[in-house]
């Protein structure tokens, strides 16, 4: 699942367009509705044509609401950039578009509005080549430009395939196994309470999970989800989610906050960034300078102190220091924004090198520019972390090679990271040589626990999957999961034991289930598995066969009932109960003990049953491995 923002001045028809693509008003209130402009971040989604979802963004175009166009422009995938074709570019135009470079948004498509409007062909040939002009040296460089008119119609369907294959080129969000959701919007649904929603930038949220809110601390719990409307029991990175909360009121919630699991993230006020200044910032960056400070959906002022030069002049790039007027949940790696304060414009932006520096750096000390610059590029143990966080498990010849790190290198870092078990091999017993050679011919899975977490994820989702489409069945047969989840035998075997082993999932008869899963019936359905109940009970030695009873249940029930041990089913066509079953073994054993053996004979005998149910019970038994067969009698195993 994607998430697409717009960005455009305010006049250009972006929530139009949105409404045109979707069907959905982005602009719900009413405010919004009387002055034809949006004012807070609005939602809409659609199906693309390859059948993917996508979540829509879309954000206030005017100067006086930029606050609210960055609560909700840090967590998209792409950028839909909106120019009504009878203005072109327009000022705000400009800063939206040096926000998305700024965040370095990995992909975009520039919608071309309102052609309907435009004086000629040639007008609109003029403004293409303005926004060709604009766009030069940023994230959109060579983004697809697609003439559009939301009142027409004119070229929505080629803009709806042009989103689809930018966001197709677009690399999925890795998942760390580090669940964190900065609030965009907090409300109360009747009947339910606190609703809080946002981009779901990392890990995986689940019904009845602990989370908290940060940076209050508030401890909840997950009541429910919802991704575009729709009910869901796990919400996946990279989505639009809508988390129902227990344990809190709205009045303790704000935008900005960030709903996570506790004990990993830690607010900080003190951040090392590489801050890059914008060339059209009106005057130079001066130490100390304070300013307005944005990122994810959080909001706050700053002082910017630069840590290896006496002020940063427009169009310079820098080390700083930055210093929160309050915590705010980041981590390494998030993208920010600074504002001027007054009068208020984006002047800056930047990367988090290191969220908690712990102490206030002095300037001018080389040292810490080499600490910084080494924690950009990364270390070799950073870079196989990454790797296996985002990929999972992997064989040591994977990890080597993919990290992009000199073998020996890589080798060295392995030890050291199991050392520190921030990694660990998934079939212990096989120490990690200092020769690279050594370590590949092993091949052993490596893995990180977000890592494994998130493999882990992965099977219990599609168990889940599978339960939401087959409520009847007990569980997903052992291969086809496997099958599904396209993993090598040994990786497999390996994960469903230890997910089993944690408790995560449960196994049994080659059926694998969530823990929680039962198989129910609605009372009409009951109702009839009580009427054949008791025809088998009534005969219980020529039961109805499995045709009659599929006809009387439907074979959903009947094969739910079969896999759940209600029935046993001995052949194609005969069915019986349990304890049917265990009087007829228990008189089998107690004969064979006693003569030596049986035929089918004996039990058609024994039971007043027809030779087609005794044939049935004793070569189901011969399948259970309970007797094997000489001549026409069957003896114990």
């Amino acid at each position: 699942m994607r998430v697409l923002g717009t960005a455009g001045h305010v006049d250009h028809g972006k929530s139009t367009l949105v409404k045109a693509l979707t069907g959905i008003d982005p602009d719900r209130l009413k405010e919004e509705k009387e002055r034809q402009m949006t004012i807070d971040l609005g939602f809409a989604w659609m199906t693309l044509p390859s059948g993917e979802q996508v979540g829509i963004v879309d954000v206030p175009g005017h100067q006086d609401f930029i606050k609210n166009m960055l609560a909700g422009v840090g967590g998209i995938d792409a950028a839909m950039l909106v120019v009504a074709a009878d203005e072109g570019v327009m000022p705000q135009t400009r800063e939206h578009l040096a926000i998305l470079d700024l965040l370095q948004i990995p992909a975009g498509v520039i919608a071309l509005t309102k052609i309907d409007l435009a004086e000629s062909p040639e007008w609109i040939d003029l403004v293409q080549a303005d926004v060709l002009e604009a766009v030069e040296g940023t994230v959109l460089e060579g983004s697809p430009i697609v003439p559009v008119s939301a009142v027409t119609g004119e070229g929505l369907e080629v803009l709806r395939c042009t989103l689809d294959d930018v966001l197709a080129r677009v690399p999925p969000r890795p998942d760390c196994s580090r669940p964190r959701l900065p609030i965009d919007r907090v409300f109360t649904v009747a009947g339910f309470g606190t609703v809080v929603t946002g981009t779901l930038i990392d890990g995986t949220l689940h019904l009845g999970q602990e989370v908290q809110i940060l940076p209050k601390y508030l401890k909840v719990r997950v009541r429910g989800l919802q991704t575009h409307k729709q009910k869901i029991e796990i919400a996946q990175p990279g989505s639009r989610v809508a988390v129902n909360l227990t344990g809190v009121s709205t009045e303790e919630i704000e935008r900005g906050d960030v709903l996570t699991t506790p004990g990993w993230l830690e607010p900080t006020q003190l951040l090392d960034a590489q801050l890059h200044y914008l060339s059209a910032a009106p005057s130079a960056l001066r130490h100390n300078q304070q300013v307005a400070f944005f990122s994810g959906a959080a909001e706050t002022t700053a002082f910017v102190r630069l840590l290896g030069v006496h002020s940063l002049a427009p169009g310079e790039s820098g080390w700083v220091q930055l210093r929160l007027a309050r915590p705010i949940p980041l981590v390494r790696g998030d993208r920010f924004i600074i504002r001027q304060l007054s009068p208020s414009v984006t002047i800056g932006g930047g990367v988090i090198v290191d969220a908690l520096p712990r102490r206030r750096h002095r300037r001018f000390r080389p040292e810490v520019i080499q600490r910084l610059e080494t924690l950009a590029r990364g270390t070799p143990a950073d870079l196989i972390l990454e790797l296996l966080n985002r990929r999972g498990p992997l064989p040591a010849r994977e990890v080597i090679e993919g990290s992009a790190i000199p073998a020996a290198t890589a080798t060295r870092a392995l030890e050291q990271l199991l050392k520190q078990e921030r990694i660990f091999l998934l079939q212990p017993g096989e120490t990690v040589s200092e020769n690279a050679d050594t370590l590949i011919a092993a091949n052993r899975y490596i893995t990180s626990a977000a890592g494994w977490n998130s493999l882990l994820a992965r099977i219990a989702e599609e168990v889940l999957r599978f339960h939401r489409e087959n409520p009847l069945r007990q569980g997903i047969p052992r291969e086809m999961l496997k099958s599904r989840l396209k993993l090598e035998t040994r990786l497999f075997n390996e994960a469903l034991a230890r997910g089993i082993s944690q408790g995560a999932l449960a196994e049994a008869n080659s059926l694998v289930r969530h823990p929680d899963h039962q198989v129910r019936f609605t009372p009409e359905q009951q109702k009839a598995i009580d009427n054949v109940f008791s025809e088998f009970r009534a005969n219980p030695y020529t039961t109805p066969s499995y045709k009659e009873v599929t006809a009387a249940l439907g074979e959903l029930v009947t094969q739910a009932l079969v896999e759940s041990g209600q029935l046993i089913r001995l052949s194609a066509d005969v069915l019986i109960l349990p304890e049917t079953y265990s009087e007829m073994l228990e008189w089998v054993k107690q004969t064979i003990a006693d003569r030596g053996s049986v035929n089918v004979a004996m039990l058609r005998d024994a039971f007043n049953t027809s030779r087609k149910y005794a044939l049935a019970f004793l070569e189901y038994l011969d399948d259970q491995h309970i007797t094997r067969r000489i001549g026409d009698d069957r003896v114990l195993r």
